[in-house]
């Protein structure tokens, strides 16, 4: 645990009045939620014994309640993102309009993955888009973490910071209660006024237009570029877009998008609401909604000032003036190469003339705005191809073995682009049954055509009865014609169609393959004859633990014309375990070290004995992932043959 003291201006060190701070790092694995729960009960028992005004309020059912919202927040990054998780707890003393509060933060290190779980209505989790929805294999009860902490918390919310994603909690300490009474009038009984929402609040300080003059507005369209920069979830790009805008240029915003393909006729998307009091963020979107805005594209890329949301001009005359409250409204049209991609609507509650520097900066942060919508559509078009692509190059259903079971697992990684790894499993004349593991130099659409040309000629090939090495050797002479020749072909069509080559289009395709065929043995288990041309060595596990190499290493396939591949054969007896991987689990990187230096990928399988197929595929995955903080940046394929 590091534990900060905040000290405030003007207070000698060790005053009463420091505000305490207790932090800690936690890995990201099953461990990190109870570790959480146990370091906030802690910190809390720590602060209540020293004293402090703040801690006075503390009681056995606000650290109940700040150890659950803890360890729901702390699951949510872990499961979702996958990276070590920061956890910071501080107290907030009482100030003249707010009590004391207990605030957690969670962060984790992958910004580009929307929060999971449902969000409360109305509350800030309109900034990242969760599936609320459990999967097919999900219990019931799945994904209700962030309703939880959206009950037991006073306000949650989440800030975007390049590389880093924070999840925060607030829990007051005074007149604890995260279940009051309800209301006389419901909320949502009715529709929410736009004076109730807009109207300025006593509170607030005066902006200071001034400020955005010169460095100011340098730094901010320098911080903005950096955090819209990469960002490949049009989604997140408007949520962080209202962040950035509220409370420094404006009171709220809202931001609608364009359907990509919708026409004249489609109606744009309310993609994100932001006021600075989260607590009106919910009824502002409530109002908004019922009249999306359009900006034509004769007003060019300017400010446009816009009357009240449709439905309230009874509360709203020409001046703009709403329940005595006077409010700016303008609108940004958000362009991309041409085009309309929607708009951004801010609110500005002093009434006062936005002064036009004011106005210059906003357009060209709508402008950057517009840049990183378009990229993530971009992405999204490149990435939904390469998905549709990626399921049409692999089987649709591999067979069933005779006395052999099988589990198989492949983890495409997710740039976008199709990857390489293919698979297959099929049966043959003569009672045989063939399978293969093969990874094609590179990605892309090049790779692609390598791997639909391979596979179905592999299938061929097998047929037709030849032995596995000479399915090799004619294999090897196909890829260096007809598949070096549509490779070629392919490049030249994305140049052509305006696309972005990959870096290595116009060298050769490589590929690497594990190509082996099965035969049933009368007394049980099976024959195996195997070949490995330039592909991570299979590994034979035995029921006792011991592990060895199956096959020999050979060239790649498609470099030279000349090579004669020769083909290994050994008996599977019941209870072996033949593990089959790509150059994605052996090359999974730490830092400098990879996940099979120094036979550490047959360390791992040693430790598998025992275990049933599946659970052997399951134990090689968990350490793959589990070998470095980040997310796998290859594609991993595993295949794991087991005889009965």
């Amino acid at each position: 645990m590091q534990r900060d003291i905040i000290q405030r201006p003007g207070l000698p060190v060790g005053h009463a009045d420091a505000r305490p701070v207790a932090r800690t790092s936690l890995p990201g694995n099953l461990l990190a939620p109870s570790t959480a729960r146990r370091f906030v009960q802690a910190a809390l028992t720590e602060w209540a014994g020293l004293g402090l005004p703040a801690a006075v309020g503390f009681s056995e059912r606000l650290a109940e309640d700040a150890a659950i919202v803890a360890s729901e927040l702390v699951t949510n990054a872990v499961v979702h993102a996958g990276t070590t998780v920061e956890l910071l707890c501080r107290l907030e003393e009482t100030a003249e309009d707010e009590a004391a509060a207990l605030v957690l933060e969670v962060s984790d290190h992958h910004p580009a993955r929307s929060v999971g779980g449902d969000a409360p209505e109305g509350g800030a989790a309109d900034t990242a888009q969760g599936d609320p929805s459990p999967g097919p294999e999900e219990p019931a009860e799945y994904g209700r973490g962030l309703q939880l902490v959206g009950t037991l918390a006073e306000r949650w919310g989440i800030t975007y910071r390049t590389g880093l994603k924070t999840v925060w909690a607030r829990l007051p300490v005074d007149d604890w209660n995260p279940f009051p009474e309800p209301s006389a009038e419901n909320g949502f009984a009715r529709r929410p006024r736009a004076a109730e929402l807009l109207a300025p609040s006593a509170r607030r300080a005066p902006r200071d237009d001034t400020d955005w003059a010169g460095r100011g507005a340098l730094s901010f369209l320098a911080e903005a570029s950096d955090l819209l920069a990469g960002q490949l979830d049009e989604d997140i790009v408007a949520a962080l877009s209202g962040q950035l805008l509220v409370p420094r240029l404006a009171d709220w915003c809202a931001i609608w998008l364009e359907p990509e393909n919708g026409g004249p006729s489609a109606v744009p998307r309310l993609a994100s609401v932001w006021h600075r009091d989260e607590a009106e963020t919910g009824q502002l979107r409530t109002v908004l909604e019922q009249d999306p805005i359009r900006l034509p594209e004769r007003v060019g890329t300017g400010p446009v000032s816009m009357p009240w949301p449709a439905g309230e001009e009874d509360e709203s005359d020409e001046s703009g003036e709403s329940g005595g409250c006077a409010v700016s409204l303008f609108a940004y049209r958000i362009t991309s190469g041409g085009r309309t991609l929607g708009a951004v609507l801010l609110g500005r509650e002093d009434g006062a003339r936005v002064p036009d520097e004011v106005t210059a900066l906003i357009e060209d942060f709508v402008r950057r705005v517009g840049l990183a919508v378009g990229a993530a559509r971009a992405y999204t078009r490149q990435a939904t191809i390469s998905r549709i692509l990626q399921r049409a190059l692999l089987p649709s259903k591999v067979a069933d073995i005779p006395g052999v079971s099988r589990a198989l697992v492949y983890e495409p990684s997710d740039d976008g682009v199709v990857g390489g790894d293919f698979y297959d499993i099929f049966p043959c004349p003569g009672d045989r049954w063939c399978f293969v593991l093969g990874d094609v130099q590179g990605s892309g659409p090049e790779a692609a055509v390598v791997t639909g040309l391979a596979r179905p000629w592999l299938r061929l090939l097998a047929r037709e009865g030849f032995g596995v090495g000479e399915v090799l050797d004619r294999l090897n002479r196909l890829l260096l014609d007809d598949a070096m020749e549509a490779a070629e072909a392919a490049a030249l069509m994305v140049a052509a169609a305006g696309g972005q080559q990959t870096a290595d289009t116009g060298q050769s395709r490589f590929l690497s393959l594990l190509y082996g065929e099965l035969v049933p043995l009368p007394g049980g288990g099976v024959r195996c004859t195997l070949a490995s041309a330039g592909h991570p060595l299979p590994l034979l596990l035995r029921p006792d633990g011991e592990v060895r190499q199956a096959a020999e290493p050979q060239m790649l396939l498609g470099i030279f014309d000349d090579v004669a591949y020769a083909s290994q054969s050994f008996d599977l007896e019941p209870g072996d375990s033949l593990l089959c991987v790509t150059d994605g689990v052996t090359e999974r990187r730490s830092g400098s070290l990879m996940f099979d230096d120094g036979d550490g990928l047959a360390r791992s399988l040693a430790g598998c004995a025992g275990l049933s197929a599946d659970g052997i595929a399951d134990r090689i995955k968990r350490a793959v992932h589990e070998f470095a903080e980040r997310p796998p940046d290859d594609d991993l394929a595993l295949l794991v043959l087991q005889a009965g």
